[in-house]
């Protein structure tokens, strides 16, 4: 059984921010459902810990293929569940690379390794699986995340209990069809929909041996306290307010449609969105102007019957709301709107739909510039040259990721040195880079995935003594 669902425990209505109306309806599992799930997982961690490693990775290639198959009914279902248009709603080549590269440096992440022995004496250490693991994953990409989140830690020996985003359930669903169908023996993956309070219980049960969390700062803070005391290893991966800086050399025509991207991509609501953009004085007036005007072309649709949006609503009404209310606080405090679009699609589609926004003339004294927004917002502030730059780059409480746009790589890679970030780009942005380990610093996070680090991550260091003789 990979999906524990049991029809008696509390109502779980899915609400579309297409069209505001219920997408789906399912139950959470009763206290009784999460018990016998935790019960599976416990008897399957120590033979799957067992299992060869080649079978493992073999087991998880298969579930990649799974998913592929699945392909176009998990697009539509994310479509319908988060809002993002359809064309661009197919996340399972990004899954199935994660799990590839995980594959790939298993072997020598896992290898015993060798230390100094004297006489008689023997040392090596070997890598072994956490055992029950709890994955708790965030709606914003549903399916690439369960990369990072399920198939490191199985090819490393670990159980998977998975919470997905009571926001997207159904992406669950049709993974734990997806293993199922790839083969995996029953309790080593399953799908759990729990109630936040219920997550809670089960992570101060001290039944779990590691936490992998994908979601908010204060999601990640309720994971953590609800871990306090039982020694279960929390791994978390959180938002972001991250900034880039153009400086006076950068190659504006270049850098103008990555910027765009990076911050209206997925209507903004990537961890790694561009949201703060800092640019040289001296260009500033040439760069907005740039900037708004391809910004003209991020146009705002219903995502399943638009004709190729670039954006469709943001997550939920309240989310909109949220965004609404950091730019009226920004207006109210000397910001202006560069970017008049003229049109009135969000109102005319619904509470959930936001049109893209550029403001100018902002600071750190306004919400837009100190908290997450989370939605399809550039906040462009001049500044007088890198020393500036790199202070107000520096001034969140935040760190995921941060780029510096110049001709000088030198430069570039010296500021981004100075950087308080997990992650630092030069003429690139918004890009969660695979062949990396990924991860912040700060409030963004604790812990790292992708590659050999998730491997690592996935797993815990044994160390062998062994006396082969007496001398």
């Amino acid at each position: 059984m990979n999906i524990a669902v049991n029809a008696q425990g509390p109502a779980l209505e899915v609400v579309s921010p297409v069209d505001g109306k219920v997408y789906a309806r399912r139950s959470y599992s009763t206290g009784a459902a999460i018990e016998a799930a935790l019960a599976r997982a416990e008897a399957a961690s120590r033979d799957w810990a067992r299992t060869p490693l080649e079978v493992r990775v073999a087991l998880v290639a298969r579930f990649g293929q799974e998913m592929i198959k699945r392909a176009p009914q998990l697009a539509e279902t994310l479509a319908w569940q988060m809002g993002r248009p359809l064309w661009q709603a197919d996340e399972t080549p990004r899954l199935k690379l994660v799990g590839e590269l995980a594959s790939q440096a298993a072997g020598a992440a896992l290898a015993e390794e060798g230390y100094p022995a004297d006489p008689g004496i023997r040392r090596f250490v070997r890598r072994v699986p956490h055992g029950v693991t709890l994955a708790i994953c965030a709606w914003n990409y549903p399916v690439a995340m369960m990369g990072y989140l399920v198939t490191a830690p199985l090819i490393a020996g670990n159980v998977v209990i998975f919470k997905h985003s009571p926001q997207t359930p159904l992406t669950a669903e049709i993974a734990a069809e997806a293993f199922a169908a790839a083969g995996l023996p029953e309790g080593v993956f399953q799908a759990v929909h729990m109630t936040h309070p219920d997550a809670e219980k089960v992570i101060g049960s001290g039944r779990l041996r590691a936490v992998n969390f994908i979601g908010s700062l204060a999601g990640g803070r309720r994971v953590h306290a609800a871990a306090a005391g039982t020694l279960t290893q929390v791994h978390l991966e959180l938002g972001g307010k991250d900034p880039a800086y153009i400086r006076a050399d950068a190659d504006i025509e270049r850098a103008i449609p990555l910027m765009v991207e990076g911050c209206y991509s997925n209507a903004g609501q990537s961890c790694c969105s561009v949201e703060r953009i800092y640019v040289h004085k001296s260009i500033a007036k040439r760069f907005t102007e740039a900037f708004v005007a391809e910004a003209q072309n991020v146009t705002l649709d219903h995502p399943i019957t638009g004709k190729q949006p670039y954006i469709g609503p943001v997550v939920r009404a309240v989310a909109a709301e949220n965004i609404r209310n950091h730019v009226a606080d920004a207006l109210a405090k000397g910001a202006k709107q560069a970017l008049a679009t003229g049109r009135s699609a969000a109102r005319d589609l619904g509470p959930a739909y936001v049109e893209p926004e550029v403001l100018i003339d902002v600071n750190h004294s306004m919400a837009v510039m100190r908290d997450e927004t989370f939605g399809p917002v550039a906040a462009i502030q001049a500044v007088s040259g890198d020393e500036e730059a790199v202070k107000l780059m520096n001034d969140t409480e935040y760190g995921l990721t941060a780029s510096v746009w110049t001709a000088d790589s030198e430069t570039g890679v010296a500021l981004l040195d100075q950087v308080d970030a997990g992650t630092v780009y030069l003429n690139r942005c918004d890009h969660a880079d695979l062949y990396l380990p990924w991860g912040g610093l700060r409030n963004s996070g604790t812990g790292r995935v992708n590659g050999r680090e998730g491997i690592l991550q996935s797993t815990e260091t044994k160390s062998f003594h062994v006396r082969t003789r007496f001398v």
